[in-house]
């Protein structure tokens, strides 16, 4: 009851209490626990309250973040980072070096089961410390001073660049071991960022306040993130003042949204990519490649990004988006066909796959509650009808139990997937497809694309490791195992009295680069 008088004020009044910044987020944040946050949500409420070796500023620019300085071998092998001096945590206690070396060993625990420690797999022992093939203490990090990190590495990687990952935040030790799972609750979470935790609303908000221990004071007061999974419930509280910032902008004409909106829209590049996942682990999918092709010949990308989604986005015929450092991403071969073409032979796919008119293919759709994923789930299932007879149910569900469905891989038939780029990388889109990955839901398992994979990491230049990943990535492609539809487009709205939002390819903004004038609907 609280809560949902809390947001229908917000909503009918627009920001109130002092300063504040009112901004949308999606979805409810599935933990706040650093090293196990596996979506944009929770990381956008994390880059606030966290701090890392490493920074993004307002553009999305490495800074300095605890270290002020960092420098590596020759070889790129080790990598060592001097901190600041009067580094300290929320309640005030000092942070040092031998503290962030045990958060990492923390992080990369087969305990934790940190979904995207495989990005790190570069430090040495990490891969098997989270086996647990080894102890924490072989992970490839030390202090050999109060003031001083030391990564080891089993292979170049651009270490710093990780270090922005909430996987690489510290944690605090202490109030994890006495509260458990509950550390991450308001009053026990214990931070080192620009913000602190002051309150959790379930499936309404969470209220950040100025962290007074942090060395440069964020400019704005407190920050709530709202809970704004339906996009045209989100486009009204703005409307209405209840947000200063939207996460995304639900489907409508673009042309009108400019009249609209006018400068306040703002739409960039962003490195993402929109894809529908098959369970590979289940019939009727399982073993069966030319079922997989059928459905993704038979999905018209071009009406889907003019009419369905229609905010940017570009028809996607790969994984890896266009944009991407030092990489030119592979592409479905019939995607340079017509979209007759392709029609053509999804039909002929379908016959093959032993599917027709007199034996048509009954398949669930599943996705998390949203209406651009609503709409684009019926759109979907309307050309898979049309043009191939498919009988598509559709399933909607809320955000963790479609996450924990997704991952079990034990009901999902034809799921929502994507990826937000962690880091400007290509690996960073395929990694998630190793057989051993938390992050592949599809269940994709194949041996020649993990040796691929491998062999990238070892490539002596960065030709040759663009190379094997783009054999890695037409692989998968030609598996099927995915149905690739559009690259995003970030979108957002951005009322005037917000200063300091600036667009940059990952769609970062932390809220201690940001301010708020007296204008508007600012009191």
């Amino acid at each position: 009851m609280k809560a949902t008088v809390l947001s229908a004020l917000l909503l009918c009044c627009g920001p109130a209490w002092g300063q504040a910044l009112e901004r949308g987020n999606g979805p409810e944040p599935s933990t706040l626990d650093a090293h196990r946050c596996p979506e944009v949500a929770c990381a956008n409420v994390l880059r606030d309250l966290y701090e890392g070796l490493v920074a993004e500023d307002g553009a999305g620019r490495l800074i300095p973040g605890m270290a002020e300085r960092w420098e590596a071998s020759a070889d790129g092998r080790t990598w060592t980072f001097h901190l600041r001096a009067g580094l300290r945590w929320s309640n005030g206690e000092a942070l040092d070096a031998p503290q962030v070396v045990a958060s990492f060993r923390r992080a990369f625990t087969p305990l934790t089961a940190a979904p995207f420690a495989g990005h790190f797999d570069a430090i040495d022992n990490a891969a098997r410390v989270q086996r647990g093939e080894v102890a924490p203490a072989r992970l490839g990090v030390a202090a050999p001073d109060p003031a001083t990190v030391v990564f080891t590495l089993s292979r170049s990687a651009d270490l710093p660049r990780l270090l922005t990952l909430p996987t690489a935040y510290p944690v605090y030790l202490p109030a994890i071991a006495e509260h458990g799972a509950q550390h991450t609750r308001p009053g026990k979470l214990v931070v080192n960022g620009a913000y602190r935790l002051a309150d959790w609303l379930p499936q309404a908000m969470i209220t950040l306040e100025r962290n007074p221990r942090f060395r440069d004071p964020a400019p704005i007061e407190r920050v709530r993130f709202h809970v704004t999974e339906d996009a045209s419930s989100e486009l009204k509280r703005f409307e209405s003042g209840g947000l200063h910032i939207t996460e995304t902008v639900p489907p409508q004409p673009l042309p009108q949204l400019r009249e609209r909106f006018g400068d306040q829209l703002r739409i960039s590049p962003y490195l993402g990519a929109f894809w529908l996942g098959f369970n590979l682990e289940q019939p009727p999918f399982q073993g069966n490649a030319a079922l997989r092709e059928a459905l993704s010949l038979a999905i018209n990308r071009d009406i889907l990004t003019r009419h369905v989604t229609g905010l940017g986005e570009t028809p996607a015929y790969g994984l890896v988006p266009p944009g991407v450092a030092d990489y030119a991403p592979a592409s479905l071969g019939w995607g340079r066909s017509t979209q007759k073409q392709r029609e053509a032979l999804a039909r002929q796919r379908y016959r093959e796959a032993g599917y027709g008119p007199d034996k048509p293919l009954e398949v669930e759709l599943r996705y998390n509650t949203s209406t651009p994923h609503r709409r684009l789930s019926l759109a979907v299932a309307a050309m898979w009808r049309e043009v191939l007879g498919v009988q598509v149910r559709l399933r909607n569900e809320e955000w963790k139990v479609f996450v924990g469905n997704r991952r079990q891989k034990a009901i999902t038939q034809v799921f929502r997937g994507g990826w937000i780029a962690d880091v400007d990388d290509a690996r960073n889109f395929l990694d998630g497809f190793r057989a051993d990955s938390p992050a592949n839901w599809t269940g994709y398992d194949d041996a020649r694309f993990t040796a691929l994979l491998d062999a990238a990491d070892r490539a002596p230049t960065l030709a040759a490791r663009a190379s094997l990943l783009r054999q890695a990535e037409s692989r998968l492609l030609s598996a099927h195992a995915l149905v690739p539809v559009y690259f995003y487009t970030s979108k957002h709205l951005v009322r005037p009295e917000v200063r300091g939002f600036q667009a940059n390819p990952l769609d970062r903004h932390p809220s201690r680069f940001l301010t708020l004038s007296r204008t508007g609907s600012e009191p």
